[in-house]
């Protein structure tokens, strides 16, 4: 198994936390990546201590942001005071770096909303950085401008990222949303020593949707060692996640998804 495996626990969404820390630890796999309502339902006290008895590290926490104040579903929300709680749970969860969504467009103003992250970053940069957490700015795939990320690029995520120390913030590269970006490559490699994070998975072809639409690695169209090479030449060794939003996947047991997932890690990333 490659060391760098890590199983994001959107993927067994079906499993619990304690289930999904125990299903790793089963199963030989080092690192998770983490939901913040899968930590609320078990308590952070009682998830960090369920990490440690388990010998399971997290690569991330999953999510902070929307500092637009536009979530998918509509309800405004105080994102700087969203993600500063999730700074602290990150701390406490032993996660060196806090997954940023940053937000729909807000006002019908793609500009000032990035603006407003930009701003939201800077407020937000010192304070990770004080209890030893890196904020991963995710940008999304453009047909979720909108609702969920007015980042669409890696580099307007690297832009944001290279106003702040390179320890404070740092750049996610997922699959899913950058495969497609003809600047990929060049983008990985002005974002040397910024990435935060490297998060696998496939497309359906067709795309059933926009957010439900990912596969396990090898069931579509992206070159995985590809990516995984440029990411590395750009200095990236952390833990590779698999991350993958599926209906299909979510309604069976984890621990079949995660054997599932880890052949296909094996056959198409490794």
């Amino acid at each position: 198994m490659d060391p760098r495996f890590s199983l994001n626990q959107i993927t067994t969404k079906a499993w619990s936390l304690p289930e999904a820390v125990a299903g790793c630890a089963e199963a030989g796999v080092g690192w998770i990546g983490l939901w913040r309502d899968k930590v609320a339902e078990t308590g952070v006290d009682e998830a960090a201590r369920l990490l440690k008895e388990h010998g399971v590290r997290v690569s991330s926490l999953c999510r902070g942001g929307f500092f637009t104040g536009v979530t998918p579903e509509g309800s405004p929300v105080d994102g700087v005071a969203q993600t500063r709680e999730a700074i602290d749970e990150a701390a406490a969860l032993g996660a060196d770096v806090l997954v940023l969504v940053v937000g729909g467009v807000a006002g019908n103003d793609l500009k000032a909303s990035r603006q407003r992250v930009a701003d939201a970053v800077g407020e937000l940069a010192p304070y990770a950085g004080e209890r030893g957490v890196r904020l991963g700015l995710e940008p999304l795939h453009p047909m979720q401008c909108a609702d969920r990320s007015v980042l669409s690029t890696v580099d307007q995520a690297l832009a944001i990222a290279l106003e702040h120390p390179a320890e404070q913030v740092g750049v996610i590269v997922d699959e899913f949303h950058v495969w497609w970006d003809p600047r990929i490559e060049e983008s990985i490699a002005a974002a040397a020593g910024r990435i935060a994070g490297f998060h696998v998975c496939d497309v359906l072809v067709p795309l059933p949707d926009p957010l439900l639409g990912r596969a396990l690695p090898g069931d579509g169209p992206i070159d995985h060692r590809h990516l995984r090479a440029r990411v590395e030449a750009a200095g990236y060794t952390g833990p590779i996640e698999v991350e993958v939003f599926n209906g299909d996947l979510w309604a069976r047991p984890g621990a079949e998804v995660l054997a599932e997932t880890l052949v296909a890690f094996e056959r198409h990333v490794a």
